[in-house]
């Protein structure tokens, strides 16, 4: 069993609703939702994924002076890893202040000092990457990312690439279908057909 798998299953940040599927910002129809800004209500599995985090960070990146979170989602992560690694911790705004020193990063991160980023979800990748730049635009060292869960999407994959960055993840898309196969959430069928959501979102073949 999947110990974060199941944690995000069980307290329902991560839906899988196959036959009935949600509608995303952007108009493409998909058969998973992702919240996991719920894991704050839950101290058992909010423990679990963020010491889990920090020993991934610690294990990935054993040089990290400090940590980084994005706009909104990963803020309280970052806070709770920082603390539990005891190094300094700041967040990357989505836009900059339009008032006072218009800062974008927020927190003090000194520069050239090896930082992680935490993301709560991946998808295209796209945002984080955004993120990454802002912090090496001002001589901040970024080791790489690390995220509670990633879908696994080729176009994040190649964005990664592409922007040079290492990225990790707690827990993936594959990670969490066999687990919602082996509880019997989803059928092995509705398994494949998320997997062909996966691989190409805006191919809606995947719902027939």
């Amino acid at each position: 069993m999947n110990k974060i798998a199941n944690e995000l299953l069980k307290i329902k940040a991560v839906f899988l609703r196959p036959n009935k599927p949600f509608m995303w910002a952007s108009g493409i129809k998909s058969p998973i939702y992702t919240d996991n800004r719920l894991i704050m209500s839950y101290p058992k599995t909010r423990i679990l994924i963020e010491s889990t985090l920090a020993k991934l960070i610690k294990q990935k990146y054993p040089n990290v002076k400090g940590i980084v979170g994005t706009a909104t989602a990963g803020i309280p992560h970052a806070a709770y890893v920082s603390q539990i690694l005891n190094i300094p911790m700041a967040y990357v705004r989505s836009k900059p202040k339009d008032h006072g020193r218009a800062k974008v990063i927020e927190g003090e991160i000194q520069k050239n000092i090896p930082i992680v980023v935490i993301e709560d979800l991946l998808s295209t990748g796209n945002s984080c990457i955004e993120v990454v730049k802002i912090l090496k635009k001002n001589r901040i060292k970024v080791l790489g990312v690390v995220s509670i869960f990633n879908y696994g999407m080729t176009s994040c994959i190649n964005n990664f690439k592409q922007a040079k960055c290492k990225m990790y993840s707690l827990c993936n898309l594959d990670d969490l279908l066999i687990e919602a196969v082996r509880q019997k959430y989803i059928t092995k069928l509705q398994a494949e057909q998320i997997c062909k959501f996966r691989n190409n979102p805006t191919d809606s073949s995947w719902m027939n």
